[in-house]
């Protein structure tokens, strides 16, 4: 019990628990029914509304303490993601200060974030939801006074409608029933004018909040993408000082190599053989086929008959179609332009490269001279199927083949 002085009397202190005896003697009436019970719906229907938007405000206040916290995560986090690349990166490395001021300036940036949202979102939000516990307790008092009036009007209902009429008692309680009308009514006009105007300000609240906080998020990240911005490039030209960096070690070691090795191994690299000639094969298992004999042959075959004039005509003649024929064939004749010399394979070769050409014993090949005379190698010539060339007078189908396994013709 409260003690006297500490500005509860013992008179009032009785005179509460008095109320509270009676409020819960009238809610027990009017519960088992033997009491009417004063009812408005429109006002109930006001709490309901005030309940629902407490509870919103509430869980929106929660929500952007959660938010502010994790904002406050990712800047710790971030900064010690910054602090890691500062210590990683070595004073030598391309935009060395400018890191250093990028990380700076995203510290900057989170602590900026944080503190506007703080300012602007939460602390409006705090300040909306500040009011609730006030008019809540309203609310509470005014169903209170609410019973006592019920209570009063009963009682005093009770007392005219009793056999014996007490008119002192029935003067105090209508006095009673008279002042707990007025507590209840003007709680009640009070909180009929603010629950509706609450109820509407909180579609503002709502924008404000949001609103702000979307401004301080678009501001946020558009400063941040600068920063990202930045550091890529930073990235990137730290990326091209080493590929610099790297071609330039390469290159020193290149020249080291080439002045250690000296003009011998110059000389030398120019004149080895690229691929070496391999060893004819075994020789042929029968003779070459015959040669078409020359004109000159051809007239000592028939010197014996130059008394013979008309018969010497007719070979001659023949003579000459033969080897017009065979140079149009293909065989050993003119040499075509742009060749330097004939050979014959007197052994196969099998090709073993995509650039070499292959041999059958007895094939005719006219030698061309390299494009480049350093690409040819010792024991190589470069050449062509006599019989490709007059078939399709070109000479792509040209490659090089082995010189020991051919001979001049």
């Amino acid at each position: 019990m409260a003690e006297i002085g500490k500005g509860v009397t013992a008179g009032k202190l009785a005179i509460n628990v008095q109320k509270r005896l009676t409020r819960a003697q009238e809610k027990v009436l009017q519960k088992l029914g033997k009491a009417d019970e004063t009812r408005d719906v429109v006002f109930e229907e006001m709490v309901a509304n005030f309940n629902k938007q407490m509870g919103e405000g509430t869980k929106l206040q929660k929500d952007l303490k959660a938010y502010l916290a994790a904002v406050k995560t990712m800047h710790d986090a971030s900064r010690r993601l910054q602090d890691c690349l500062a210590d990683m990166y070595e004073p030598d490395w391309f935009g060395k200060e400018e890191m250093d001021a990028l990380a700076e300036d995203t510290d900057t940036m989170w602590l900026d974030y944080h503190q506007s949202i703080t300012d602007k979102s939460l602390q409006d939000m705090d300040m909306y939801l500040s009011q609730f516990p006030d008019i809540k307790a309203r609310i509470a008092k005014r169903d209170r006074k609410l019973v006592d009036f019920d209570s009063a009007r009963h009682h005093f209902t009770s007392l005219q409608k009793g056999k014996k009429k007490d008119e002192a008692k029935i003067a105090k309680a209508e006095e009673d029933l008279g002042r707990a009308q007025k507590i209840f009514e003007e709680l009640n006009v009070e909180l009929q004018d603010e629950l509706p105007a609450l109820w509407d300000r909180r579609v503002g609240v709502y924008v404000n909040t949001f609103q702000s906080l979307a401004g301080h998020q678009e501001k946020f990240h558009k400063e941040m993408s600068k920063l990202s911005e930045n550091l890529n490039d930073i990235m990137t030209k730290l990326e091209e000082q080493r590929q610099i960096k790297k071609g330039a070690t390469a290159a020193s070691k290149t020249e080291e190599c080439a002045k250690s090795e000296g003009a011998n191994h110059n000389e030398s690299a120019s004149s080895a053989p690229k691929r070496s000639a391999p060893p004819p094969g075994p020789p042929p298992s029968r003779p070459p086929p015959r040669m078409t004999p020359s004109p000159n042959q051809q007239q000592q075959n028939v010197s014996p008959f130059e008394d013979e004039p008309s018969m010497h005509d007719t070979n001659t003649d023949s003579t000459t179609t033969t080897l017009q024929s065979a140079v149009t064939n293909g065989s050993d004749g003119e040499l075509p332009p742009g060749f330097l010399y004939k050979v014959k394979a007197v052994h196969d070769y099998a090709a073993t490269d995509g650039d070499e050409l292959e041999l059958k014993m007895g094939d005719v090949v006219l030698v061309l001279a390299f494009d480049n005379p350093d690409e040819q190698d010792d024991g190589w010539l470069m050449g062509l199927k006599e019989s490709h060339w007059f078939q399709k007078k070109d000479i792509s189908a040209k490659g090089v083949f082995p010189e020991n396994f051919t001979q001049r013709v």
